[in-house]
């Protein structure tokens, strides 16, 4: 075999790599309610708490869930889904992603944003922080103990929670943006360092969609709690109009 036609096929071999590696994942779903968990990014142990513990949760409360870390794997997934819970603080920098997500609020789809998903993460979309959230955090207490006391217990996403809870997680320092689309708290924490108090869980005023905010979900000390896990299926379940 010729010089030239090796490395002619190597070429031809990692152009087909190239474009299985960034072909978008096609998901089983079941006749559930549909959740797409999307998680990736730095900090956490992603896979195996937002992934399979999360996914977990959520499948054993009867939801069709399924999770992803690639971006590239949401837009054809927003036709299937109806629900869209972001855990990730990995870039989304495609435009065309982007605007998929505010199409899919737009038209009513359900999105639940859950501890990373909350932060300042992105200067370059400011939209994200400002329509989707409401506002968002940029620091936290030192991981450790607190007490979440719910403001509303008979709303859909905090019913079953109990009124309060000890929790071990980081105390997100979460700010309500004044320019933003308006919230309901429905769960604060006082830091026991600072004094200050600040909502934990929240939901988004939107014309069109359910949007539900959880600021907790550090590690296994969230996610393997009933509390957290009722407030995750509840906000999923409370998002999807379902």
């Amino acid at each position: 075999m010729s010089k030239k036609l090796v490395v002619l096929l190597s070429l031809v071999i990692l152009a087909t790599i190239s474009v299985h590696a960034e072909s978008a994942r096609s998901f089983t779903w079941g006749n559930d309610l549909r959740v797409l968990v999307v998680g990736g990014g730095q900090s956490h142990d992603y896979d195996r708490w937002f992934n399979r513990a999360d996914v977990a949760t959520l499948s054993g409360a009867g939801l069709s869930a399924n999770y992803t870390d690639r971006a590239i794997d949401i837009v054809p997934a927003l036709k299937q889904i109806d629900v869209l819970l972001l855990t990730n603080n990995k870039p989304i920098p495609d435009a065309k992603t982007r605007e998929a997500v505010f199409e899919f609020v737009r038209r009513g789809g359900g999105l639940v944003l859950v501890h990373p998903a909350v932060w300042y993460n992105w200067k370059d979309w400011p939209e994200y922080n400002r329509i989707l959230v409401s506002g968002g955090s940029r620091g936290h207490d030192k991981y450790g103990s607190f007490r979440v006391k719910l403001s509303r217990t008979d709303h859909p996403v905090t019913v079953g929670v109990p009124q309060i809870f000890t929790i071990r997680d980081e105390l997100y320092h979460h700010k309500i943006d004044p320019q933003g689309a308006g919230v309901e708290v429905l769960a604060r924490a006082k830091s026991p360092h600072s004094g200050n108090t600040f909502p934990i869980v929240w939901t988004v005023k939107h014309p069109k969609a359910r949007i539900a905010c959880i600021t907790l979900g550090h590690d296994e000390a969230s996610h393997s709690l009933p509390a957290f896990k009722a407030l995750l299926i509840n906000a999923a379940r409370w998002a999807s109009s379902k």
